[in-house]
């Protein structure tokens, strides 16, 4: 792969216990990685922050900030940007769209990641899908002015609930190399404590998998869809 990696989140969350692997593994590949949040999940993602009684949402805000931030670092991205732009539910505006399709025309990348398309449990994730193909759509489209990017393939990283969201994995990454990195990610964010281990459990069923199928130590995985056909120039490598 040439180019940039773009991932964008509807909440901060989400790019560690959907992806943090694949951001890990690229970067120490020198491959840079760029994040996107949409929102601080502060509403409808930070519930053990919001025990506190003196919590308010700009206090939330900051906290889950930081966390991100702290996650990013560990995980290898090279930038992170919040355009908090709330949660529960999200609005996504056409400037939202014309931002995210700036950034992309920015970082150029050869591989977006964001959310599946369907989420009944959270239409922010569906929201999020929806605003990264528009804004694809704009990056692409020479109209919209001279620095238009080639097409980036979209991969959908998986999502909480696998069989409400018709998600049908075709790759399956082996991150057993960066898991220890992933894991120490996910303990930046201890206002979502509750997701560590079930992430855990995660991983550890998509290695088996991918162990399986590729008949290799693996231990723990990510599981991921494409949107798009990818071209090759054998059907065996």
């Amino acid at each position: 792969m040439t180019g940039s990696i773009v991932v964008v989140t509807a909440h901060v969350g989400d790019f560690v216990w959907r992806c943090g692997g694949a951001i890990a593994l690229h970067a120490a590949k020198g491959i840079p990685v760029h994040l996107v949040c949409l929102s601080y999940g502060e509403n409808g993602e930070s519930n053990i922050a919001w025990k506190d009684a003196s919590a308010d949402q700009e206090s939330v805000k900051g906290i889950r900030h930081a966390e991100a931030e702290a996650a990013a670092e560990l995980l290898g991205a090279r930038s992170v940007d919040f355009y908090d732009v709330g949660d529960y539910p999200m609005t996504v505006t056409a400037e939202i769209v014309g931002r995210l399709s700036e950034a992309f025309r920015e970082y150029a990348p050869s591989l977006v990641i964001t959310h599946p398309e369907k989420d009944p449990s959270n239409l922010d994730h569906c929201r999020t899908f929806e605003a990264v193909l528009s804004a694809r759509m704009k990056a692409i489209a020479p109209g919209h002015g001279g620095n238009f990017i080639s097409p980036p393939q979209v991969l959908c990283f998986e999502p909480h609930q696998t069989e409400l969201c018709g998600f049908k994995p075709n790759m399956l990454l082996d991150i057993t190399s960066v898991w220890e990195q992933k894991k120490h990610a996910m303990q930046t964010m201890p206002t979502q404590s509750n997701l560590w281990d079930y992430y855990e459990r995660v991983a550890l069923q998509r290695g088996a998998q991918a162990g399986r199928r590729a008949k290799t130590a693996t231990l723990y995985g990510e599981a991921y869809q494409s949107i798009f056909p990818s071209v090759h120039t054998s059907l065996v490598e």
